[in-house]
């Protein structure tokens, strides 16, 4: 009970209001001093992944699914509809919820990195304070990284928002400064983290993972390899697991096919079940699969097994069956062991080692039943039978749109005519709120 209670006032606590740059009253003070014992240091850190399954439940996904091809709107709010038109206004609701959101987590990070670091009491073992503190560490590195797949370079903010103003003034940093940052952290929470198994908290393992996206985003074609290589050669925890919906079929979580999810209850649901499942199942259907996909979730040469990722209704219409839960309790797959093998799949053919990316694209393939690719020494080909696995292995999950941005494909693949809108723009109400915080260039505000 005392947990519970503690949990709830660091949800107040270390909670903002509208704006990352604005501060509740009831979260004014700091989190030095707040931290006294391990009890009180695992609810700090608890309210820090609350806010990480909060803005990962529906307004990140919505950006990474609506912007790509996969999934269409089918309601008839005109905002949504421009993540599928590719013309996002600035006072988009959506960005907004989205920027408060992983900044209101960063700052729940900060307050528990800054409290620990100044600890200086016996009540907390060295191995406790190391763990959360790398938790911390981890989950900023996390959202920065989110927070620059978006909206290129922002603000680094790495102090606790105490009060009203705090952060007002405190220019953009440039997208290379923002990925040091990522980086930064990473490497700090793999130092302090214990070399565990933990499909649902940062370990050291799930910051290998991290790295291993991180370097694939960079283009560091060595460093995505060999952190890749650390998960998959560690197989007594993590394997593609056969047929492919073993990972969330019967209400199954944390296999061994998981690398860190997020994880949800009936008390606290997830609402992405919500938006996917069509009415007579209790949801609104709202996101559905583009027809394209449905094409190739429907031919067995392209989806073999992940044919399973769709259903249809009582009205003939095809819905998105990755988040079914009545209860809300799916998790939110933010890593799984298959990117980890098409991360590293990519990364050798990018070096050229070709017959290993094919090694490892026929790994994910056989899994879900599809016939192997043939070696090859032709890298564009093989580049494209990497992006189309991704793009069907992670039909439903929050991918398609940064790896089309990320390879420069964005434009060809979704007819996107204006580059700026790769791009997303601040939030306008960030920008009436701090002279100093520039627009993204080519949007209006």
């Amino acid at each position: 009970m005392r947990t519970k209670f503690l949990y709830l006032f660091y949800i107040v606590l270390f909670t903002s209001c509208s704006s990352f740059l604005e501060v509740d009253p009831k979260s004014s003070l700091s989190g030095e001093g707040i931290i006294k014992d391990e009890t009180s240091a695992n609810a700090a850190i608890s309210g820090v992944y609350d806010a990480l399954r909060s803005y990962y439940s529906v307004d990140y996904q919505s950006i990474a699914y609506l912007s790509g091809d996969n999934v269409q709107w089918t309601g008839s709010q005109s905002q949504v509809q421009e993540f599928i038109n590719n013309k996002v206004n600035p006072e988009n609701s959506t960005i907004s919820s989205t920027w408060n959101g992983i900044y209101r987590t960063i700052n729940r990070a900060n307050n528990v990195i800054n409290a620990l670091v100044n600890y200086e009491g016996d009540g907390i073992s060295a191995a406790v304070k190391d763990n959360v503190l790398g938790q911390a560490y981890a989950i900023r590195g996390l959202a920065y990284f989110d927070l620059v797949r978006v909206w290129g370079g922002v603000p680094l903010i790495t102090e606790p928002t105490e009060k009203v103003g705090d952060n007002i003034g405190i220019e953009r940093s440039t997208v290379a400064q923002t990925y040091q940052q990522v980086i930064d952290d990473l490497n700090l929470a793999e130092d302090l983290l214990p070399s565990a198994t933990d499909r649902f908290a940062f370990t050291k393992k799930t910051v290998w993972a991290l790295k291993a996206r991180y370097h694939l985003y960079q283009k560091n074609w060595e460093g995505a390899r060999d952190y890749a290589k650390l998960l998959i050669d560690d197989q007594s925890n993590y394997e593609l697991i056969a047929p492919y919906y073993s990972f969330f079929k019967n209400n199954v979580t944390g296999t061994k096919e998981s690398v860190f999810e997020l994880f949800y209850s009936a008390n606290e649901a997830n609402p992405h079940r919500a938006q996917w499942q069509p009415q007579t199942n209790g949801g609104t259907r709202q996101w559905a699969p583009s027809e394209e996909l449905i094409a190739l979730l429907t031919n067995a040469s392209t989806a073999g097994a992940r044919s399973q990722l769709i259903a249809r209704d009582n009205q003939n219409r095809w819905y998105g069956d990755l988040y079914y839960r009545s209860t809300g309790a799916d998790p939110t797959y933010v890593i799984r062991i298959a990117e980890v093998y098409l991360i590293r799949a990519e990364a050798y053919a990018e070096l050229e080692e070709y017959n290993l990316a094919v090694d490892d694209l026929n790994k994910v393939r056989e899994r879900t039943s599809l016939a192997d690719k043939s070696y090859t020494t032709n890298q564009a080909d093989l580049l494209l039978w990497i992006e189309d696995e991704r793009r069907l292995e992670f039909a439903f999950e929050a991918h398609r749109w940064f790896d089309l941005v990320r390879t420069g494909r964005a434009q060809q693949v979704l007819g996107i005519t204006e580059s700026f809108r790769l791009l997303l723009p601040i939030p306008y109400s960030q920008i009436l709120a701090d002279p100093a915080l520039k627009q993204n260039p080519d949007y209006s505000s």
